[in-house]
């Protein structure tokens, strides 16, 4: 997660910075007790949460949270301040918290828990996967290494399916189309499930896998995944989403053309 936090007394900055970093050591953190600094940062990458002081010399929190806004309109604001009054205003600007000063732990880590955009690093789930651009999986933040990337691509194909019991012809006939269904192909196809489930077992999440009799699913449940929150109306996957979708495989065609479809019907509503 990338967080600033924008107060005009330096202490407070340094103590939200520490705050944080202890929160999401992963994430990157930056403070500034100049408005103006935070917008060109602002500007120059995306941010996740910025954490704003609402009264401060020259440009208030509000007035900045504005111009946030009209930049990165997917930014989770959080007010920090030591007057309530403010509130009503703040909650106006649809923003995702407000902390009263003095500001405790526990006060961010619930504002945390609560974004009202979800962000890429800002997730429930321990396995995040980016199907948006190139398809990719990542379990507590670091990349998933398959033993072979037909491994990898088999749990695309899952994903793909989203949570519906693939067989062993429906799998084959998409790694392998030009192969013939015969044992040879068979076993190519236990040795790369095999170790697609090797793979999640070596991080503790096997889980993430079904397998029956009837063939090899996903559990949706266990995914964060852009994918499915496009399809269930989230409003940072509709965001993230630029008309690209697992760009290496090309099982995929069919979805990208419904991907497409539907979003260009969305956006004509």
């Amino acid at each position: 997660m990338f967080t600033i936090t924008v107060d005009d007394k330096q202490p407070i900055v340094n103590m939200m910075n520490r705050l944080l970093t202890r929160l999401d050591p992963e994430g990157s953190h930056q403070g500034f007790v100049d408005a103006m600094e935070a917008l060109a940062m602002v500007k120059r990458q995306p941010v996740d949460v910025a954490f704003l002081d609402v009264d401060m010399p020259g440009m208030n929190g509000i007035e900045l949270a504005k111009r946030i806004q009209s930049i990165r309109p997917l930014c989770n604001i959080i007010f920090i301040t030591g007057y309530q009054e403010y509130m009503p205003e703040a909650f106006s600007l649809y923003a995702s918290g407000y902390i009263l000063k003095p500001v405790t732990e526990p006060a961010v880590k619930e504002a945390l828990a609560h974004l009202r955009y979800r962000t890429p690093s800002v997730s429930t789930s321990r396995i995040q996967v980016r199907c948006f651009g190139s398809f990719e999986v990542f379990v507590d933040g670091r990349p998933v290494h398959f033993g072979r990337s037909k491994s990898k691509e088999l749990f695309a194909y899952l994903i793909d399916r989203r949570g519906a019991v693939c067989t062993p012809e429906m799998v084959i006939g998409n790694l392998w189309p030009d192969e013939p269904f015969d044992e040879a192909v068979k076993g190519k196809n236990r040795v790369v499930t095999s170790d697609m489930v090797a793979a999640f077992t070596a991080l503790g999440a096997e889980s993430v896998i079904v397998r029956g009799v009837g063939g090899v699913a996903v559990d949706q449940r266990r995914v964060d995944c852009d994918y499915f929150r496009f399809l269930e109306g989230d409003a940072y996957a509709i965001h993230a989403y630029t008309g690209e979708y697992m760009t290496q495989y090309d099982f995929a065609e069919e979805t990208r053309m419904h991907l497409l479809q539907k979003f260009h019907r969305d956006q004509s509503l």
